[in-house]
């Protein structure tokens, strides 16, 4: 039963892989002689710790429990268990698990049995070893498998579950018209269902046996992080746990190897969290044997449904023996004991889990990274890895200045590093360079001019690494946007998508290495000039999702998730075309998603900062049901994050109205600060709440995802002087603030004084007709300034507060002074910042588009004798 079988410690004695980061280089071979290894020999390491060889005459109560029930094993099969003797029974040197079928008044046509070792036969990690003979026939589902003792990361499938085999309708015809042979090994995990996670593969027997014409052996080696699968000794299935990726600043940003994965709550912090690491299969499981009659999966494929003849005289799953193994090497991890051959982990072997991929974390800024441009980048210099050479600048006639490299006999690589170890200027520093925010529009460039070619056959090359060469790309010139392989005596540009080179496996959060060069070796006599390096995004480019405005966006149709209406396109007397929403009697949530099978997302990570959510809505008919209120909720990557709350957050608190139209914004940094991952939206909805929108009818126009501040600036109101269309402004007192010079760094500033009665309260003031529309600046907007207290009130400290207003105090909010520094009162004087969110602002009845009035001031009746200074006043991004 060892046959064909290596211990890994071998194969890493036969395998030294030699690799080269920053520089070209021969393929490197490795020759591996397994012939030359005792494949015959067994592993010594492993130690027999438990087995049932069935050798008595009943079913040993001290190793397995018999279940009773009839719940059909949570996929309808249609079977009930029993612990009939006719059910499950040891004769000959076997046991015997029967299906039959059962008696006319019974609550499910069959029975069988099911057998389980929970606390008598629990393990972890180790060789279980299963000896079979299966059942046949259309309908037949025999398993063995294991499930979790303890449960400790929570319900099916949230623990685990592996199958070490399973079989399904041998011996009937499947769809291609053969006959049904195969075996499969499993894995469960993930989320609850029915977002449960599953990966496995099947094997057909040698030569066309089929299972169910012998006995075979089944068998998994499980060890920390890794699980494999046999039959008969051959290693037929690896599954490992997944390997993550990090960036440069050690954050999540993909997966070099895509496994299984496990979620459950940080028992620390509250968090559900994903895990990539051995969980969940680093806990005791038991063994389960069953033969199930019928059920989802067996009753949907081969020759459908079950076949009554094929159960007539019983099924039988013949079990010679059960045995459990201990790696004796290393009990704690199972490791150490490999039975493992060439190619164990290739890719015909190696599976794919379902692992939800992380996205790449950024702070949403879209910046673009000069590299070279006719001056020298010192956190990025020019660099020729391995020739020798120094590049140097020169003066091209028609590009101005310009890199020349060469390439000498010495093979070598030229391009752009910012690596510390080759940064030599004083004022560089090692900068690798996270292009996540313009993955989707952004690109490399660069312009070449070839001066000479190699002397012999070369293939110009293109290479981009990142992270310190953890990951990296390099395509033939030619493979560029262009098309074009360098000629010799002119320029020509270079560009390759930011997403294609993504797509080929560089991370993009932290690009460190930009090589042109000549094939490795074949370069000799090449000279080539280089200039207008970069990495880069359209100017002014900004992702945007328009899901209505006008009219709909065919890859974001209207949609009713349960309700069986169609929304329909409108037209509004006021709007003109809109999108109209009915809610009838079944409960339905309703709002824009793409069709399910397309894969359509939207990445807004890019506009993180300073982005919104944002639609105009009006409900046409309230819910009939007078205690029914109204949701906004959005989801992505397939509801793998989602966030849900109430409408009227959007539009300062206030609910909809009924016959008006009004505008909701979300923040999408709110939006990501709850949970949403901002990288792969693929529902916004708009709805009222679950059970309650009976009657509802409400349209919905200008929706769409994007930065309303793109090309916005904000608005300096006073720095040194006070911005032309505002003033410096007494309410009531009559006095004149002035502009005055104090200590840098504030040099002018505007100082305020309330020498006596009357009352006021002082500030800045905008002309007749003109305010500040800072609505499109409420993603990260804020009203800021600095302020020191010269000179207390005479009759002491007071309260000091905060107004902002719209034109003819339509709407207003005043607040502490402090809520602008965190709580902390002004201390006379000393200077200190204040900053007021403009969301917060909205959301406490402030009308962003019509700002007018900006005031500080102590409380009524209170400032008497009071001087204060204010600079820097702005309302902007920050």
């Amino acid at each position: 039963m060892y046959n064909s079988r290596i211990t890994k410690s071998s194969i890493a004695a036969l395998l030294l892989t030699i690799g080269l980061v920053g520089c070209g280089s021969d393929d490197v071979k490795t020759v591996s002689d397994f012939d030359a290894v005792d494949t015959t020999s067994p592993v010594d390491d492993w130690q027999l710790v438990w087995s049932d060889e069935f050798a008595g005459n009943r079913i040993d109560p001290n190793k397995w429990n018999i279940e009773v029930n009839c719940r059909g094993g949570g996929n309808q099969e249609q079977q009930c268990y029993t612990d009939n003797p006719e059910n499950a029974f040891v004769s000959d040197g076997t046991l015997k698990i029967v299906a039959l079928p059962a008696d006319e008044d019974a609550e499910l046509p069959y029975t069988s049995a099911r057998l389980n070792s929970r606390h008598k036969g629990d393990f972890k990690y180790g060789r279980i070893e299963v000896r079979a003979k299966m059942p046949r026939g259309q309908g037949t589902w025999p398993a063995a498998w294991m499930m979790p003792t303890d449960e400790v990361y929570g319900g099916w499938p949230k623990s685990g579950e592996i199958d070490i085999v399973e079989a399904v309708n041998l011996g009937t015809l499947t769809e291609e018209g053969e006959q049904e042979t195969r075996v499969y090994g499993t894995l469960h995990y993930g989320r609850d269902a029915p977002n449960n996670s599953s990966s496995g593969k099947a094997y057909t027997l040698p030569n066309g046996a089929n299972p169910a014409d012998g006995f075979h052996t089944y068998a998994i080696e499980w060890q920390e992080g890794e699980i494999r699968w046999y039959v008969d000794g051959y290693l037929y299935q690896t599954q490992t746990q997944s390997l993550p990726r990090r960036n440069s600043r050690g954050e999540l940003i993909g997966l070099r190897h895509r496994g299984w994965f496990a979620e459950f709550f940080n028992q620390a912090s509250g968090d559900l969290e994903v895990v990539y690491g051995p969980q969940p299969f680093d806990q005791r499981f038991h063994l389960l044997l069953n033969l199930a009659v019928g059920g989802n999966w067996p009753e949907n494929v081969n020759e459908l449904g079950i076949d009554a003849d094929a159960f007539a005289n019983g099924q039988t799953f013949e079990i010679d023996y059960v045995r459990v193994y201990e790696c004796a090497s290393n009990p704690n991890t199972g490791r150490g004991c490999e039975t493992i051959r060439a190619g164990y982990k290739d890719e015909e072997t190696l599976v794919q889990g379902e692992a939800p991929i992380p996205s790449p974390p950024s702070d949403g800024v879209a910046r673009n990274l000069t590299i070279f441009d006719g001056t020298p980048n010192p956190n990025w210099p020019a660099w020729d890895c391995c020739g020798g050479s120094t590049p140097d600048i020169v003066d091209d006639e028609e590009a101005g200045p310009a890199y020349r490299f060469t390439v000498g006999e010495q093979p070598t690589v030229n391009g752009f590093i910012s690596r510390s170890e080759f940064i030599t200027d004083p004022s560089g520093s090692a900068s690798p360079f996270d292009a996540s925010p313009i993955l989707e529009n952004g690109v490399v460039k660069f312009d070449i001019k070839v001066l000479s070619q190699p002397m012999g056959d070369s293939t110009w090359l293109f290479k981009i690494e990142s992270n310190s060469g953890s990951t990296e790309v390099e395509l033939p010139i030619s493979a560029s946007e262009e098309g074009l392989a360098p000629g010799t005596g002119e320029w020509q540009t270079v560009t390759y998508s930011l997403q294609s080179l993504a797509d080929a496996g560089l991370d993009v959060s932290g690009i460190d290495v930009i090589m042109i060069f000549p094939a490795w070796d074949t370069g000799n006599g090449a000279e080539y000039l280089v200039t207008n390096v970069s990495i880069e995004a359209p100017t002014g480019a900004s992702p945007e999702l328009v899901l209505f405005a006008g009219g709909e966006n065919p890859d974001w149709p209207m949609w009713d998730c349960c309700g069986g209406s169609t929304p329909n396109v409108v037209e509004d007397e006021e709007r003109g075309p809109v999108a109209e929403f009915v809610v009838g009697s079944s409960p339905t949530v309703m709002g824009f998603k793409p069709a399910d099978g397309s894969g359509i997302q939207f990445d807004a990570s890019a506009i993180l900062v300073d982005g919104v959510v944002q639609f105009d809505m009006k409900v046409v008919d309230p819910p009939s049901n007078p205690d029914s209120f109204w949701l906004f909720k959005i989801e992505s990557d397939g509801a793998a994050t989602e966030v849900e709350v109430e409408l009227a957050s959007g539009n300062a608190g206030n609910p909809p109205t009924v016959g008006e139209w009004e505008t909701y914004t979300f923040s999408l940094q709110t939006l990501s600060d709850q949970g949403l991952d901002v990288s792969a939206i693929d529902v916004v909805m708009i709805f009222p709440a679950w059970g309650t929108g009976e009657g509802a009818v409400y349209r919905v126009d200008e929706a769409r995802i994007y930065d309303p501040s793109a090309g916005v600036s904000g608005l300096t109101i006073f720095a040194d002087n006070v911005v032309a269309g505002w003033s410096l402004w007494d309410c009531c007192a009559g006095s004149e603030p002035q502009v005055v010079e104090v200590e840098e760094p504030y040099g002018f500033v505007a100082q305020f004084e309330i020498p006596g009665w009357p009352e006021t309260v002082l500030g800045f003031l905008a002309d007749e007709d003109v305010s500040f529309d800072a609505s499109s600046l409420v993603g990260n907007g804020a009203i800021s300034f600095d302020m020191r207290i010269v000179q207390q009130p005479t009759d002491g400290e007071t309260d000091w507060l905060f107004k902002v207003e719209s034109t003819g105090a339509a709407t207003d909010v005043e607040l502490p002074l402090s809520a602008g520094n965190f709580g902390i009162e002004p201390v006379t004087g000393e200077w200190a910042r204040y900053h007021f969110s403009l969301q917060d602002l909205s959301a406490a009845g402030l009308d962003l588009s019509d700002i007018n009035v900006i005031m500080v001031f102590p409380a009524w009746g209170s400032g008497q004798g009071t001087i204060y200074q204010i600079d820097n006043v702005k309302i902007d991004n920050f």
